[in-house]
């Protein structure tokens, strides 16, 4: 699966705001800072998410963004999905088509498919408190299974 930037930008600064805007609005300018990314570019992904319902934004001065609900009550899948960034690792565009020329599915597309549900179930299982208190997996070798 290939997660492209906005995904990936999008959990890093839903990550600063939970961080960071616990007792007040955080301002995009101070994220962009902190997470060295183009405020432009959060201004687009900030835009859509809220409206995936995710954040709300403060108007005026000390202004900026606040979670729409807890840290601990927003999934790192929604705000993967709330970009627009679809959680899939097959090459296919529809469920419905395969990916080959005349619409059949690949020889290894299950395969793929079922890693990109994978995929979507732990997204799924991490909160963005899990994020910010560091309780994801660490880079812990998976078990390996012998031949």
């Amino acid at each position: 699966m290939r997660l492209s930037t906005k995904g990936r930008y999008a959990v890093m600064a839903m990550a600063d705001l939970a961080r960071n805007g616990r007792d007040r609005p955080v301002s995009l300018a101070e994220i962009a800072e902190r997470q060295e990314i183009s405020l432009s570019y959060l201004e687009q992904l900030f835009a859509r998410l809220r409206r995936g319902g995710l954040v709300k934004s403060v108007r005026g001065p000390g202004g900026g963004y606040r979670l729409a609900k807890g840290a601990d009550q927003t999934w790192v899948a929604e705000i993967v999905l709330a970009v627009d960034e679809p959680i899939r690792a097959t090459r296919c565009s529809h469920q419905s088509k395969g990916c080959m020329i005349g619409g059949e599915r690949c020889l290894t597309h299950n395969l793929w498919e079922g890693l990109g549900r994978e995929i979507h179930r732990y997204l799924s299982s991490v909160s963005l408190e899990d994020v910010v208190e560091n309780r994801v997996n660490r880079g812990q070798p998976a078990e390996v299974v012998a031949a």
